[in-house]
């Protein structure tokens, strides 16, 4: 089996964080979000690759100066989307089944349980419940990781297009997906909002305050990224600080 980590979004909705870093670079924990989902893959696979396209310079300079080797398929023209990023990796992935994971999502740490008793046949989504924004049934949300045959794979094109309409809806509407429940903490950290959530989850609901940051004022339930500043006198609450100076202040999606 091989391994993918979707990296290569603009993270539109995550501006204007992703002004200064790529999506998969923002910390959460003072760790990028890259480093989680390679974590999280490798309890699967040790072949890994991950697309890169907004903020392409920064996102190779950091894959190449990564301890393990991972294989980076660039998408300099455009990005192609979740089902073009594996009609481009199509050679790389060359007859294997495929472990897919979304770089913005703090999901399941552990994916050995999504591939367990898996058919080999019909493509497997980890799903949360959550009746607010679902995805599948009116209860199922996409939790950031799925496993696909190389059956699902093999015909994609390199052309911007995306998975669920290539082949996520037609098989669902065939019988053909399997939907896997996980209980495991589950934050898509696509807007500031639910990434100060995300920084949150992993602090316990402490403020996370980054290497080289200095906190003069008060910082609650914030984030205070590498080298930024909070000055005397100041009172962070729910809120994130950039390396810039700005102060992100996030009260809704």
């Amino acid at each position: 089996m091989k391994g993918v980590v979707l990296a290569a979004g603009e993270g539109s909705r995550l501006r204007p964080l992703t002004e200064l870093l790529p999506k998969a670079l923002c910390p959460v924990g003072n760790r990028p979000l890259l480093e989680f989902a390679l974590e999280r893959v490798r309890t699967v696979s040790a072949d890994v690759a991950v697309n890169v396209h907004a903020h392409r310079e920064q996102m190779e300079a950091h894959l190449a100066a990564h301890e393990l080797r991972v294989h980076v398929s660039v998408e300099r023209e455009e990005r192609l989307g979740t089902a073009g990023a594996l009609g481009r990796l199509r050679d790389w992935i060359a007859g294997s089944a495929v472990l897919v994971t979304n770089v913005d999502a703090l999901t399941a740490p552990d994916l050995t349980p999504l591939v367990d008793g898996w058919d080999g046949e019909r493509i497997r989504l980890l799903v949360t419940f959550n009746e607010h924004e679902p995805d599948f049934h009116g209860i199922w949300q996409y939790a950031g990781a799925c496993v696909m045959p190389w059956a699902a794979v093999r015909d994609l094109s390199d052309r911007p297009a995306d998975l669920y309409t290539k082949r996520w809806r037609p098989a669902l509407d065939a019988g053909d997906i399997e939907l896997m429940p996980t209980r495991a903490n589950f934050v898509d950290c696509g807007t500031p909002l639910r990434y100060l959530a995300a920084n949150l989850t992993v602090s316990g609901g402490e403020s996370v305050v980054g290497v080289g940051a200095v906190v003069e004022g008060t910082a609650e339930a914030s984030v205070v990224w590498a080298g930024a500043h909070v000055a005397a006198g100041e009172h962070l609450r729910h809120a994130i600080r950039l390396t810039d100076g700005r102060t992100v202040q996030p009260l809704a999606d």
